[in-house]
């Protein structure tokens, strides 16, 4: 039986730098899976800004099987809503749909990672900086996602947030200023580049981090997200 094809669903910009960070995430994760034996066809698909669209992915597969891995740090309206309708609307009749990427240790480690790129030192202040959701399960991640890179750390981490929600980013800036923090970092809690992280730059920090972007321990993650998607239709099929 061959494997699922793995339809790697992500947001979308109009930033080409984004997409191309996006399409190398997905080279990296098909690099990943021939590696340990497993050779789909691996897609991207977006449900916003740009396309292709899940449905029209799932629609071009030919009805083989597919596991759609949604690249969500969080789970709100996308992940809840845009995925599942995608899926109905493909009319495919065999797909697997897994949690999304975040909140997991994982992340916390890459952002680790990041920061310490970005400059941060121990005792600088740090502030978690996520796009934000009106949809309260999404809130709830993003503020796991502190808490598990506050552990990373060592340290106490604020979440901020860059277009819904908040506090915003550059008032959490300024408060941590304003309480005596010499130096202020913030963790850019993004997949990839685009407008949101253009604006990170803009909120008054010593250093921002780069987007998790395709570093190893979000290619292993992702890897692990299909392998599971696929394991769990393996199972039904046989």
């Amino acid at each position: 039986m061959s494997a699922p094809a793995l339809v790697l669903v992500a947001h979308g910009t109009r930033s080409p730098r984004g997409v191309e960070m996006i399409g190398t995430l997905a080279d990296a994760v098909r690099a990943e899976l021939a590696g340990s034996g497993a050779e789909p066809e691996v897609r991207t698909a977006f449900v916003d800004v740009l396309g292709p669209t899940p449905a029209d992915v799932l629609r071009e597969l030919d009805c083989g099987p597919a596991v759609v891995v949604p690249a969500f740090l969080a789970s709100g309206y996308h992940v809840y809503q845009d995925v599942p309708r995608e899926v109905r609307d493909s009319g495919h009749p065999d797909v697997v749909v897994t949690p999304a990427m975040g909140p997991d240790p994982m992340l916390a480690r890459v952002m680790r990672k990041r920061l310490r790129e970005a400059g941060m030192r121990r005792g600088d202040a740090v502030v978690l900086a996520a796009a934000g959701s009106s949809d309260a399960r999404a809130r709830h991640d993003v503020r796991r996602a502190t808490a598990l890179l506050a552990e990373e750390l060592g340290g106490s981490v604020r979440t901020a947030y860059i277009a819904t929600g908040e506090p915003r980013v550059p008032e959490v800036v300024a408060a941590l200023r304003e309480s005596g923090r010499d130096r202020v970092f913030v963790g850019s809690y993004l997949l990839a580049h685009g407008l949101f992280h253009q604006r990170l730059r803009e909120a008054g920090a010593d250093g921002v981090a780069e987007p998790l972007g395709a570093h190893p321990g979000i290619v292993r993650l992702l890897t692990e997200r299909y392998l599971f998607g696929a394991s769990e239709y393996l199972s039904t099929a046989a």
